[in-house]
């Protein structure tokens, strides 16, 4: 088909790729299946989705609907062209502020949404774990619901219309009609007239809709998205004469993921603003029963959310780097744990309500404790649970908590015996499931831990979610109560709902689509839930040597495919955090942690050369990795993709060598080292046009780009001058001087020194030795591996708790405790000293918690200052550290910029072919706020490469935290 492929691509108004990268990454979801399509095409016009449709008609193929791509049943992969609209269809279309309503298109995000919608005082209920980069488009397919639907329904309830082009190519609106309307369409000779025809013969027999009644879920599950939600049709008054409501096939539409026709612009119904003040009960219970029947008891008030955890969940937050500060309202072990929010328009009344909450869980006697939450407390509570899926994905090794029975949905009343069921179920295969999630809606995300590499894993992923549809279907529950069918449940819904019911499912997608081409193998035309997954069952598995220490992850292949699909690397800038600084600017899935699992997973597993990493897709995966490090820290399953960037360097530079411009990067530092003899002569070269410019020519960098300057003397030389150290305390520390700080910003290592001798420490300087970072960066792990054990031979004796060492530039010390553990010989000794090297601003921070250092040492003088930190002490530290410091000083009034990454990162915004992209992460947040600051402004940025970045992007030159503290040390 790449005749066809080539000639449509010509004429297709939008991107249209078939190449091995592209249909790599769009090959998976955040599900266990795996499908390779055969294109990916992103349109940028409805006519464009028409042109998709008319291709797919002629040659037999199929479209598969794709927002940000987080389905966890698989909707979203097929073998078919899979067509994303989240690049394009990103329009917020109108607001009608007197009918409460919204306009949008199926890629806006829900919580940028309803920041938008904010200004109105309005916003759009339902809501998901990935709010923050899921998309109208996808909850509408997926009829969503989240931790908000017993207050505010579920996408269902929201969507009054829908403009959509159907599988003839002709476009459609479908909305609320009366039952005169709807009984005109069916006798309309048309594609649309026919459905409404189809549709109307179907439900209006009595005995069609006695059968849907007795065999779909109970009517007060409101959380059932078994197959097409013929249930919602049937009770308006074009069935029902005792009824006022009028019908809508909005209500078909939503919950048919993508299979019924191609949704290109939503009206959604809004609710007011929730009431401003708020309060979370966190009631914690010694057993799932307890917590289980106290979901009752707390029901009974007007809860805003009702959450659970159970205690898998909660141990999995204590080894994340994230979110294990996030436990500090967890008393003892509980084995569950209810999140119970109120809200109220007035203090008085939310006191009322708490205590009435109170009163109630205390009479059942169940619950152990109930600590109640404030403010940004409650935000953390509730960022520990929407994270439990991500953390899942965390754990080490084969066996996973694998998405098959996580959806269903019963009533309260059955809650409990449904559970204890369901437990005995899991005690059968010997399996201790996960429970989490949405208990007031009588939904928990249930979750096997299998191996889907093992045949006999996969044996028990067929039992199991078998068995749990007879479980569901004995409860007259929901088998997919927010999740969707997809691949998962779909082959199960003609046992739950019946052959009757199946049946007219089937008519209904004949009707709208009898060609087969909207999504094929979900709902009605099921692929088999136990095939199409993402590994190879009984493989032997592929052997990866790599340079680097992969262990705590069993070995890179594993560490990528921790990545489950999630999603979190596709939050745009407009969200808190840093990653993924270049998806930000392009928002091409390909520039995500994600793609670049999804990239790794398939050519490590796949390719049979003796050297496995030595990839084109992988190069240009790879291309616009900044090594941020976010991913590390941000991603819930810690896919640490800079690290693994690293090894491909190093592995696709064995075999294929390395450029003039890489090499010169890799040994800056030598360069700078040797620049430094004669920095006037030096400095004088990249200063002069034609000078500089042959060099940029030389090395790659960009022509519009600065060259960083030569200290006018080294702090090695400068050091040599120094005076002897008069000091006040016992304390000593080493300051280590890394090359960046030596030769590039010797005047901030003299400050460093000058503010610690200042304080009256005693200082110990370190100042010849390589930490490694440009050599890591680039790849050159061999020649970075000698530097890191010559170093730890020289430091293990020297560095101490008693004697730590503070670094100056976060990307050299912060090393230490990072790519060191990766890569030295001696591992005992780099564990030691990754706990005893500290960031200069981290050690001082703990030295004024204690006391050691006041404010009196300081001077009284005011100061507006804007903290931009580097993307290392964000993933590896914490940003607070920097505020705390440079919040001592009396009359200092420090804030932090919420700006994620500079753009920089180290060479990345040197080289000429990343030059755009390295401003333009710039441009996202931090240069607005830099320009947008006072001029009596201090701007503090404690990374070289991120002061050059404020410099070359704003003119204004940032300092140093140490250099700002040390000028407001008062001497004496």
């Amino acid at each position: 088909m790449k005749k066809e492929f080539a000639y449509f691509t010509a004429i297709f108004e939008g991107d249209f790729y078939y190449d091995d990268l592209h249909k790599s990454i769009y090959a998976t979801d955040a599900s266990v299946y795996r499908k390779l399509p055969l294109a990916v095409a992103f349109p940028k016009t409805e006519y464009a989705i028409q042109q998709l449709i008319e291709f797919a008609q002629k040659n037999n193929t199929s479209l598969i609907p794709r927002t940000a791509g987080t389905s966890l049943a698989g909707q979203c992969v097929g073998d078919g062209i899979v067509v994303d609209v989240s690049k394009y269809f990103t329009n917020i279309i109108s607001v009608d502020i007197q009918n409460k309503a919204v306009t949008v298109q199926p890629g806006v995000i829900r919580d940028e949404l309803n920041t938008y919608l904010k200004e109105y005082d309005l916003f759009f209920g339902p809501n998901t774990s990935t709010s923050n980069r899921c998309m109208i488009g996808g909850m509408v397919g997926n009829n969503s619901s989240g931790t908000t639907s017993i207050q505010y329904g579920v996408t269902r309830d929201k969507v009054l219309q829908l403009k959509t082009i159907l599988a003839n190519g002709e476009r459609s609106v479908f909305n609320s009609i009366s039952k005169e309307r709807f009984l005109q369409k069916t006798k309309e000779n048309t594609f649309e007239g026919a459905i409404y025809k189809t549709i109307y013969a179907e439900l209006a027999s009595e005995a069609t809709r006695t059968e849907i009644k007795s065999q779909f879920p109970k009517a007060e599950i409101h959380r059932r998205n078994t197959g097409y939600a013929v249930d919602a049709l049937i009770d308006t008054e074009l069935f029902d004469e005792n009824s006022e409501e009028k019908i809508n096939l909005c209500k078909l539409l939503c919950g048919s993921e993508g299979t019924l026709a191609f949704t290109t612009e939503i009206t959604l119904q809004l609710d007011d603003l929730p009431p401003q003040y708020t309060a979370m009960v966190v009631s914690q219970y010694k057993s799932l029963e307890n917590c289980l029947n106290d979901v009752s008891v707390a029901m009974q008030h007007n809860l805003h959310t009702c959450e659970m955890m159970d205690d898998v969940i909660l141990n999995c937050t204590k080894d994340s780097k994230k979110y294990e500060s996030y436990r500090f309202f967890v008393e003892g072990e509980p084995k569950a744990l209810l999140l119970l929010e109120l809200k109220a328009d007035t203090v008085k009344d939310l006191e009322r309500q708490t205590e009435a909450l109170l009163l109630s869980l205390s009479t059942s006697g169940l619950s152990y404790t109930m600590p109640v939450l404030k403010g940004g407390e409650i935000n953390m509570a509730l960022e520990l649970r929407k994270a439990g899926l991500g953390l899942l994905g965390n754990m080490v090794g084969d066996k996973k908590a694998v998405a098959c029975i996580e959806d269903t949905a019963v009533a309260l009343e059955d809650l409990p015996s449904y559970i204890a069921d369901f437990t005995a179920l899991m005690q059968k295969y010997d399996q201790k499931a996960v429970y989490y999630a949405h208990a007031g809606a009588g939904e928990l995300h249930l979750r096997p831990i299998l191996n889907l590499k093992d045949g006999e894993g996969v044996a028990y992923f067929r039992k199991i979610t078998n068995d749990v549809a007879m479980l569901t279907k004995k409860y007259k529950g929901s088998f997919s109560g927010e999740h969707g069918d997809g691949i998962v449940r779909a082959e199960f819904l003609e046992m739950l709902i019946g052959e009757q019911n199946f049946s007219l499912l089937k008519k209904i997608k004949q009707i709208f689509d009898p060609n087969n081409i909207f999504n094929p193998g979900k709902i009605t035309d099921a692929w088999k839930m136990d095939e199409s997954l993402r590994y190879e069952i009984d493989r032997a598995e592929p052997e990866v040597e790599t340079m680097l220490n992969f262990s705590d992850s069993e070995g890179i292949l594993r560490l990528v495919e921790k990545c489950n699909g999630s999603g979190d690397c596709r939050k745009t800038a407009k969200t808190d955090g840093a990653m993924c600084p270049s998806y930000h600017v392009t928002k091409n899935e390909k520039d995500t942690t994600r793609a670049r699992a999804n990239m790794l997973r398939e050519v490590l597993t796949n390719n049979t050369a003796a050297n496995k990493f030595n990839s084109n897709e992988l190069k240009d995966v790879f291309d616009l990795c900044i090594s941020c490090k976010a991913c590390g820290n941000e991603c819930p399953s810690n896919v640490d993709m800079a690290t693994a960037k690293a090894e491909f360097l190093y592995q696709y530079n064995k075999a294929n060598g390395t450029s003039i411009s890489t090499e010169l990067f890799a040994k800056s530092s030598q360069l700078n080292k040797m620049g430094a003899r004669f920095p006037r002569l030096t400095n004088a070269v990249y200063k002069n046009g034609f000078t500089s410019k042959i060099l940029k020519n030389i090395s790659g960098v960009a022509s519009e780009r600065s060259l960083p300057f030569i200290s006018r003397k080294s702090f090695s030389k400068i050091y040599q001058s120094k005076e002897n150290q008069i000091t006040t305390k016992n304390k000593e520390v080493i300051l280590f001087v890394d090359e960046f700080s030596n030769y590039l910003d010797a005047e901030i290592a003299e400050d460093a020194f000058d503010l610690l001798i200042g304080l009256g420490y005693k200082v110990t300087i370190i100042d010849h030795l390589d930490s490694a970072r440009a050599l890591i960066s680039k790849g050159f792990i061999e020649e970075a591996k000698k530097e890191v054990d010559s170093n730890i031979d020289y430091l293990k004796d020297i560095v101490s708790e008693e004697k730590p060492m503070l670094g100056i530039e976060p990307s050299a010390i912060l090393g230490f405790r990072d790519e060191y553990l990766r890569m030295a010989d001696d591992i005992a000794s780099a564990k030691v000293l990754s706990i005893n090297c500290f960031l200069l601003e981290e050690f001082l921070a703990s030295e004024i918690k204690l006391g050691n250092i006041t404010a009196t040492q300081f001077t009284s003088e005011a100061r507006r200052i804007k903290i931009h930190n580097h993307c290392h002490q964000k993933a590896l530290s914490n940003q607070k550290i920097t505020f705390d410091l440079l919040n001592l000083p009396k009359n200092y009034k420090p804030t932090i910029i919420p700006s994620g990454c500079c753009g920089m990162a180290g060479s990345f915004g040197y080289e000429k072919e990343h030059y755009e992209v390295s401003m333009q992460i710039g441009e996202l947040k931090l240069f607005p706020a830099v320009r947008k600051a006072s001029k009596d402004t201090i701007i503090a940025a404690n990374g070289t490469s991120c002061r050059h970045q404020i410099k070359d992007g704003t003119g204004v030159q940032a300092l140093h935290p140490i250099t700002i503290l040390k000028r407001a040390l008062i001497h004496k």
